[in-house]
């Protein structure tokens, strides 16, 4: 079995694809991005994750799920050599319309773990043998893994906490297939743009729609608008400045693209319920 490695010199967000591979473990130089849904499994050991400015801490056993589209980081190790990994595009889990309770957490970069009921020694055995079906190039194998790994998030979303009225409600995803690759494009520039002055007329251009239009296609989508994802996208990029550097406030706000401090404040406690300050302060002293 090939052992995968990060490549630093890769540019930012190109495509994996469909894949699952066993990864060396070792703190990489700068975070990744890509637009799949990607799974973290550990058999040994744990390891730490940055993701936006958000530590994870993923232990040996847990199936771990999270959108590679936020920047992720590995900044600690202990005891783990290598890992499981699969990656999945962003569309095809768009078209397989999986619930709500999964699907929007991890739209607003949430990382998504397992719970203790479920069968740790069941998915290291399942994920290797992902690695070897797809190892076979064999468009037999690829499908067996699909329907596996379909059937691995649906089990992961029934054993997940709701607070949704209908455990089992899923989005009506309404587009057809150029809307979603438009959508899934869409989302791809605004997450590497995201510090940017960008405006709906920017964002459209982009993916060659009126931006009316485009805004409707990724509501339809994702189940969110622009202007929530472009947020998040910007917030998340102040969480890691907030965690990573001794910029000020006022630099950390300006750099991650938005107009003003009193903005960057709102947004920021909306979505992280605690002042940048106080969340900085937080993260350091867990560390």
């Amino acid at each position: 079995m090939k052992i995968a490695a990060f490549d630093a010199c890769r540019p930012i967000f190109t495509p994996y694809g469909f894949t699952c591979s066993r990864w060396q473990a070792s703190r990489t130089a700068r975070p990744d991005r890509h637009n799949e849904i990607e799974l973290n499994l550990l058999e040994s050991g744990s390891m730490s994750y940055l993701v936006g400015g958000h530590r994870v801490h993923l232990q040996a056993g847990q199936l771990h799920v999270f959108w590679a589209a936020m920047p992720h980081q590995i900044i600690d190790l202990q005891g783990v050599e290598s890992f499981l990994v699969a990656t999945i595009p962003l569309a095809w889990i768009l078209q397989w319309r999986l619930p709500d309770k999964l699907m929007q957490p991890l739209l607003h970069g949430k990382v998504l773990r397992s719970g203790e009921e479920d069968n740790a020694a069941e998915d290291v055995m399942m994920l290797s043998r992902w690695v070897d079906y797809l190892e076979k190039s064999h468009e037999m194998f690829e499908r067996i893994v699909l329907l596996e790994v379909q059937a691995r998030l649906l089990r992961f979303a029934a054993s997940a906490p709701s607070t949704l009225p209908n455990t089992y409600i899923t989005r009506r995803c309404s587009v057809g297939c150029a809307e979603l690759s438009k959508a899934e494009r869409l989302a791809g520039f605004v997450a590497q743009h995201c510090t940017e002055k960008l405006t709906a007329m920017d964002m459209g251009r982009a993916v060659d729609l009126h931006p009316n239009y485009a805004m409707g296609v990724f509501k339809r989508t994702f189940g969110l608008t622009l202007n929530e994802y472009l947020t998040d996208q910007r917030i998340c990029h102040a969480q890691r400045l907030l965690v990573t550097t001794d910029a000020t406030i006022t630099n950390i706000a300006l750099s991650s693209g938005f107009a003003s401090i009193s903005r960057f404040n709102a947004a920021f406690y909306s979505a992280c319920e605690c002042s940048p300050s106080k969340y900085r302060e937080r993260s350091r002293t867990s560390e």
